[in-house]
């Protein structure tokens, strides 16, 4: 994921302390139930599509915009199917950040699928049953987008 230049000022004065940080994520699918993924190119692993909202921009237009950016794909967001902080990273450069993950599942209404930025390898439409190798962030998404059970999120320590 090419880091937001906003992110950059900040870290020229927070050096590598940890940010926490929005991120989207969008799991589409377009009108034959089959879902969007792109290969990764910091990993070369499959995942769903997502990204950094910008400053002031609204979590679901950010989801639709990184689609349309990764995947030349158009898209509205149609509910939110997950929220979840997830684990602190340390990138190799040092820098430390901790996203809040707001996952929307999205219905496709345009464009081809393909590679539209230097963040993919691949982009392609999967069937639900052909899916490719994926880690567990992805399958948790696409689980949840595929149910009409309320908003995931992680269940309350007890007290």
């Amino acid at each position: 994921m090419a880091t937001p230049d906003f992110i950059r000022q900040i870290r020229a004065t927070a050096g590598h302390q940890l940010l926490l940080l929005p991120g989207v994520s969008a799991i589409v699918f377009d009108d034959d139930g089959r879902v969007l993924l792109g290969r990764r190119v910091d990993t070369g692993r499959w995942s769903v599509v997502g990204g950094i909202p910008d400053p002031g921009e609204q979590p679901a237009v950010a989801a639709v915009r990184e689609v349309y950016e990764e995947t030349a794909v158009r898209c509205v967001a149609e509910r939110v199917v997950l929220v979840q902080a997830l684990e602190p990273i340390v990138y190799p450069n040092g820098d430390t950040c901790q996203y809040m993950d707001i996952t929307f599942r999205c219905r496709a209404t345009g464009g081809e699928a393909r590679v539209n930025d230097d963040e993919s390898l691949d982009v392609a439409w999967f069937p639900l049953d052909g899916l490719p190798e994926l880690g567990e962030f992805a399958l948790l998404r696409i689980k949840q987008a595929l149910t009409d059970t309320p908003t995931w999120f992680e269940p309350m320590p007890p007290q």
